[in-house]
């Protein structure tokens, strides 16, 4: 039997639409195949933990208990703010913290960044000087700088070297004085290479025809920065920002290595208070409750510092 004309077109078109789905459903599940791995993953190691940290707050869940997990509503979070005064402490040290240290490290990882954006011989050499306490792990950054703290430690002898035994060194990690000091210092040198990095990356970003531009225009170096420079950088200073201010309230290896907390609490921080509640004292769902916490104070200095540092129009 032969197959009109009109028929024959008619059915071109649906095999094609036939192949193109086809081909479409293969690599729609191609895809699904792709991203299993990293959403089986991210759903084990972020969604479930995230989920049972929120579901374990609200009950008095110990680590190792024969008692099931009772329901106790709000208590743990009463409880962080009237009868727990370490935690108090603990939230005051954190935003000492980060209030030094974002500041300061943006600031001082912008200056070397600057510096060793020259055209200079030598430059990569400092970079590389600069960048190398970053791939240095903390926890062996920690136990160096904690022996150089010590009473009789490289420190001190500097000081009473460079002063000939006029001026004495302080015992920097035994005095509730200066131990968050001495650690927000170890805690700048070790990463400022990393945000020094960033910065240069913004610089390069630069077109360099607009300096020639400020340059003719007879702009001094301070113009060139403030007309020029910054502007530029507005992108980058966001990313820098946020980034310092996560990793300032997060502070828990140099303490744990360093100090465990002491002296007196004096560098106890909410992310070590809360491993300390939940694995040492096994008092895991007050834990969580400090964790669950944590993540709001996290989420809401974030957002008011992006809103403090958009475009405004």
């Amino acid at each position: 039997m032969t197959v009109s004309p009109p028929v024959a077109a008619a059915k071109q078109p649906r095999r094609s639409l036939s192949r193109f789905r086809s081909s479409r459903g293969r690599e729609t599940w191609a895809g699904l195949a792709m991203m299993a791995p990293a959403a089986l993953l991210l759903l084990l190691f972020l969604i479930v933990p995230v989920l049972l940290a929120f579901t374990l707050s609200f009950t008095n869940a110990r680590l190792i208990s024969p008692n099931p997990p009772r329901f106790v509503g709000l208590d743990n979070f009463f409880r962080a703010f009237t009868a727990d005064p370490v935690f108090l402490q603990s939230a005051l040290n954190t935003f000492l913290f980060a209030l030094v240290v974002v500041p300061v490290q943006a600031g001082l990882g912008l200056l070397l960044a600057v510096l060793v954006n020259q055209r200079l011989r030598g430059t990569t050499f400092f970079r590389v000087v600069f960048f190398i306490p970053v791939v240095t792990s903390i926890v062996v950054v920690s136990i160096l700088w904690r022996f150089m703290y010590q009473s009789d430690g490289l420190i001190n002898s500097m000081i009473d070297t460079l002063t000939f035994g006029a001026l004495k060194g302080a015992d920097w990690l035994n005095d509730p004085s200066t131990a968050l000091g001495a650690i927000i210092v170890l805690s700048i040198w070790q990463a400022v290479g990393f945000h020094m990095i960033i910065w240069l990356a913004g610089l390069q970003t630069i077109p360099e025809e607009l300096y020639e531009a400020a340059r003719m225009d007879g702009a001094s170096r301070w113009r060139q920065f403030t007309n020029v420079t910054w502007p530029g950088l507005r992108p980058t200073m966001v990313f820098v920002l946020v980034t310092i201010t996560i990793a300032a309230l997060g502070l828990f290896v140099q303490v744990d290595v360093m100090t465990q907390g002491g002296p007196l609490n004096s560098t106890s921080t909410v992310v070590f208070h809360a491993v300390r509640k939940g694995y040492e004292q096994q008092e895991i769902g007050y834990a969580a409750s400090i964790s669950l916490l944590f993540f709001v104070a996290v989420l809401i200095i974030a957002l008011i510092q992006r809103w403090l540092t958009r475009e405004k129009n």
